[in-house]
């Protein structure tokens, strides 16, 4: 072999991941120079290290690399790493990848891996139930609900987390594992290695639910509330892991955890038979890459659906640049989905398996969650509810009258958000009215208006009154919120006001989902 000190060019291609500002998006062949006076030039074209959730890409034995990631390094320790340097750079490269999620070589999960998942956690788990929903009519679907959120901790999480924990090794579990989540993956980590005897550590954002925070502590889980989000929390995780030895747990993208959320698929075939689509909530990845490895191999001619916010529609993203890409992610009512870049091993999984993928708008979220709190009496986050809201959406409309599973998929919504979603699942019905009427400033003026509203059995919720800023001093703006049986009643009482008075403005959702009907 040709010492790599030699004075005069050469050059070689490698095949690497081409990082732009989403992050990386396609492969390409590089040329660099092996001649190390232009090293550190041309490793800056060679191999970036990108963000916490990606890989380390183009990784070369004649070129050198330069760390520049904005989110895993400062730029003061942006450098080039040149001759000796190399063997230290690898290593610092080596804290912030996760050993089990490779995009060079992905992991495949096969139905003999969710059946020896089924056969392993089997006394750990709930057998959670999937009855005939009472939407059924509304929707003109045969819907049936598998209720994942009847697990312990709320969540089918926990069906991933003890797989993954009770396949370790046995020096792997004394020194235990570590992981990064935003709550539900770290609440099903936690619970399930203390009663496995597994010492769990957690690395949860700041932004993370402090109910769940306090939940993984009563699991006796060591919980490390750092990083401003699920990035920097999974690059702390990681680091740890490297450092002590323990096992770092991907919450969607490691195999066991994929193989264990396809228990789900099996019990649903044996709970429901001659099903035409499953409608699964789709984050990370993992859960529908493990339902639909079940499922297609039990029942071929079922329809593998995923569903996604519009907030954060990062498979869509994956299956429009045939790989998973960063995808920027806003606040959304369906945090459990909020995850801004697939797994690499559950894209690889689920794309030959999957029929087709939805996004939703978040009104149908919001209105999703009331109608199964209304219609089914079970309080579910907003993941949870994202299948039926596909349905409400009309995304669906080719399987009416066909048998559909909607796998809900977790509980745990605070409750401060869940008055929140209500609220705004009521306006997106209709049944939630918001109007500001201009009435006389005289004896029994606004008495007159609250008499009509009355009379149409409108229900005030809030009421506000301005004089200050009206041009007639003899009259007052009132700002009214009422509750509505429906769509149909809510117009009946804006003709009411429109007829009684000269100046009426009603606000309207962008997005008013009873208008049409």
């Amino acid at each position: 072999m040709e010492s790599p000190h030699l004075e005069h060019e050469k050059w070689s291609t490698e095949e690497t991941l081409i990082p732009t500002d989403k992050g990386v998006c396609g492969r390409d062949l590089v040329a660099f120079s092996t001649t190390p006076r232009r090293r550190a030039e041309d490793a800056q074209i060679v191999c970036r290290y990108m963000s916490s959730s990606d890989q380390v890409a183009g990784q070369s034995s004649s070129a050198t690399a330069i760390l520049d990631d904005k989110h895993n390094f400062s730029a003061g320790d942006k450098k080039a790493v040149t001759g000796g340097e190399t063997k230290a750079a690898a290593e610092q490269l080596d804290e912030f990848t996760d050993p089990f999620c490779n995009a060079d070589n992905p992991q495949i999960i096969t139905f003999q891996d969710v059946t020896s998942a089924a056969f392993k956690i089997k006394n750990g788990i709930e057998y959670t139930p999937c009855p005939k929903s009472h939407l059924s009519e509304m929707v003109d679907m045969d819907i049936y609900l598998k209720k994942e959120f009847l697990q312990f901790t709320g969540s089918f999480k926990e069906r991933g987390a003890r797989y993954a924990l009770v396949m370790l090794p046995k020096e792997q579990r004394k020194k235990g594992v570590i992981s990064a989540s935003l709550g539900n993956h770290a609440q099903g980590l936690c619970y399930h290695g203390w009663k496995l005897g597994i010492p769990v550590t957690v690395v949860m954002p700041s932004k993370a639910s402090l109910m769940k925070i306090q939940k993984c502590r009563d699991y006796h889980a060591n919980v490390i509330v750092q990083g401003s989000d699920m990035g920097e929390a999974k690059k702390i995780a990681l680091k740890m892991a490297h450092e002590t030895g323990q096992t770092y747990i991907n919450g969607y993208d490691h195999p066991h955890i994929m193989a264990g959320q396809g228990t789900i698929g099996l019990e649903i075939v044996e709970q429901v038979s001659n099903i035409d689509a499953i409608v699964v909530p789709v984050g990370g990845g993992g859960l529908i890459a493990g339902v639909a490895t079940a499922i297609k191999n039990l029942s071929p001619q079922t329809k593998i659906i995923g569903v996604e916010s519009e907030k954060c529609p990062s498979f869509t993203k994956a299956l429009e640049n045939k790989a998973p890409v960063y995808t920027p992610n806003k606040e959304t009512l369906a945090d459990g989905l909020a995850v801004p870049q697939v797994g690499y091993n559950a894209f690889a999984t689920t794309v030959p398996l999957l029929d087709k993928m939805i996004v939703v708008k978040e009104e149908w979220i919001a209105l999703a969650i009331l109608r199964l709190v209304e219609q089914e009496k079970c309080v579910v986050e907003g993941a949870g509810a994202s299948g039926l809201a596909a349905i409400l959406a009309g995304h669906l409309d080719e399987f009416k009258a066909k048998r559909v599973v909607l796998l809900i998929c977790g509980g745990n919504i605070d409750t401060t958000i869940f008055g929140r979603c209500l609220e705004r699942g009521l306006a997106a019905d209709g049944r939630l009215q918001r109007f500001t009427v201009t009435v006389s400033d005289g004896p029994g003026g606004v008495s007159k208006l609250c008499n009509l509203l009355a009379k149409l059995g409108v229900s005030i919720k809030d009421i506000m009154h301005e004089r200050a800023f009206i041009r007639d001093i003899h009259s007052v703006e009132v700002k009214v919120v009422c509750e509505t049986r429906d769509w149909i009643h809510a117009q009946e009482m804006r003709n009411a006001l429109q007829e009684a008075y000269d100046n009426v403005y009603f606000y309207d959702l962008p997005m008013a989902i009873g208008q049409g009907s």
